[in-house]
């Protein structure tokens, strides 16, 4: 068999990362869809990696990000792309891709995407990798908020399949090389990686505590947790004291720097890595408590286990050894299985008057068939259109306008010359063509369109009162930029 056609881990890891970043693709993809904006101008892709990061920002250990906070400041960024369009489109806009990032349209929220994988057997099969970018949980306090999820952090910094302290390692050495030749910009970018990570790896800490307090068993606490329990409070601690010495060395670069610029370079460097600072201390407390974690679960789920009572051997725990006894030796064991085993019982009394009427009752003879079945009454619908055929044609006869501006009062009255109930159909064509679906006649291939606007009088006209309308018929140009709705009036202006 071909090597190079065996189980492949790495090709899966890489196929499931691909798989994450799905998602993201669609929001472009399906912009095009929107029927409550012109989408096209938004980079939807870009919206949702700027949600997600601020979402992993705004995370903690055992705290997310607040719902309204996340759109917030994804409403600013969308602003920044389209400033021209209205706020209340912009937030429209934050919304549906947050929305569609926690997958709000599925009943498990998640996202499933296929992938193959090379069995034992040297078989190709396909599986489904259901997978979460940002989910919704509650808080100890019933507080709903939102949490970025390890895969939406892959994707969020680029590391598709990392060992997270080995890249938390290289981005500070990588960090403090661009902080000794200046290069602040570079050393930004480095910096908020840095930042994700330290959020990943709480994760995973978080993530072993979780699965202890749902059940012990299911977590090795034996070699492997304890070895990373040590491992992660080595790392953090080596952590804290490089960024607190980048963090000094920052500062004095950020209050004696005279460009502006690096000035504010150098203060947004600061503030990110006494905020890794921040989140290293607090992980560093969570890893000092998780054994009281695993002690307290312990003692827990130990004692709270419900009472396990094996089944009773009837053969062998009391037919085999009653058989061995004599008759007055089995009587008491045997009496007393029976005893417990039936439970009680109250014996009911029968009286003559009702003994005798039940014994000499005959006994009833079924049925052979349940009866006749009765034939359903079966009523005709009757036709509940109200305009015929014949009328629709000269409603459709009178509102073909090409080259001409009627009134629907002028309409009205001549529709209802010729049918008393035509008027009412005119009417109702009339305003649906105040908002006409250019785009839909465009795409079925329409080569006319009714339209109409409103008209500065008054209608009273065939028992119709508001305001009069003018409609006209306006050719459908063919689609010569690229979707863009084209008609041309078919008459002169008013």
């Amino acid at each position: 068999m071909d090597e190079g056609l065996l189980h492949d881990e790495g090709l899966i890891r890489r196929a499931k990362a691909l798989a994450c970043t799905a998602p993201l693709h669609d929001l472009d993809a399906n912009k095009g869809k929107v029927e409550w904006a012109d989408a096209k101008v938004y980079q939807m892709a870009e919206i949702g990696l700027h949600a997600i990061d601020q979402v992993a920002i705004a995370m903690d250990f055992d705290t997310g990000a607040s719902r309204r906070h996340v759109l917030d400041r994804v409403q600013r960024f969308v602003a920044r792309q389209a400033p021209n369009r209205t706020q209340e489109e912009h937030a429209r806009v934050a919304r549906w891709v947050l929305d569609s990032l926690i997958n709000h349209g599925d009943v498990e929220k998640a996202f499933h995407r296929p992938y193959g994988a090379v069995d034992a057997d040297g078989v190709y099969r396909v599986m489904t990798f259901p997978f979460k970018l940002i989910v919704e949980r509650r808080d100890s306090a019933g507080v709903l908020y939102l949490h970025a999820s390890h895969e939406a952090l892959n994707v969020l910094v680029g590391a598709l399949d990392t060992d997270v302290e080995s890249a938390q390692e290289a981005a500070e050495v990588k960090l403090a090389n661009l902080i000794r030749r200046g290069r602040l910009a570079d050393a930004k970018q480095v910096a908020e990686q840095a930042r994700i990570r330290t959020i990943q790896y709480g994760e995973l800490i978080h993530a072993q505590l979780e699965a202890t307090r749902r059940n012990i068993a299911s977590v090795d606490w034996l070699e492997k947790v304890p070895d990373l329990l040590t491992e992660a409070l080595a790392h953090v601690q080596e952590r804290v004291r490089a960024e607190r010495a980048i963090a000094k060395n920052m500062a004095e670069a950020r209050d004696e720097a005279q460009n502006l610029v690096r000035k504010r370079q150098a203060a947004e460097l600061v503030v990110i890595v006494e905020d890794c600072i921040r989140r290293h201390i607090r992980l560093q407390q969570r890893l000092l408590e998780a054994r009281e974690v695993f002690r307290a679960e312990q003692d827990r789920q130990q004692f709270s286990l419900k009472p396990q009572r094996s089944t009773f051997d009837l053969f062998g725990q009391l037919l085999r050894p009653a058989l061995g006894l004599t008759v007055a030796e089995a009587v008491v064991p045997v009496d007393c299985f029976f005893a417990r085993a039936t439970g009680l019982g109250t014996q009911d009394i029968p009286r003559l008057a009702t003994l005798v009427p039940a014994l000499l009752r005959p006994a009833p003879q079924p049925a052979r068939f349940a009866g006749p079945v009765e034939d359903p009454q079966v009523e005709p619908l009757e036709d509940v259109a109200r305009f015929t055929s014949e009328q629709w044609e000269m409603a459709e006869q009178l509102l073909h306008l090409p080259g001409s501006v009627r009134s629907l009062s002028s309409l009205l009255q001549e529709a209802a010359q010729l049918d008393a109930d035509l008027p009412a159909l005119v009417a109702l064509l009339a305003v649906y063509a105040y908002n006409p679906d250019s785009g839909a006649a465009q795409r079925r291939g329409d080569e006319h369109v009714r339209l109409a606007v409103r008209a500065d009088t008054v209608l009273v006209s065939a028992g119709f009162h508001g305001d009069d309308l003018w409609l006209t018929t306006a050719q459908v140009l063919p689609d010569t930029m690229g979707g863009t709705n084209q008609t041309r009036d078919g008459g002169p202006g008013k």
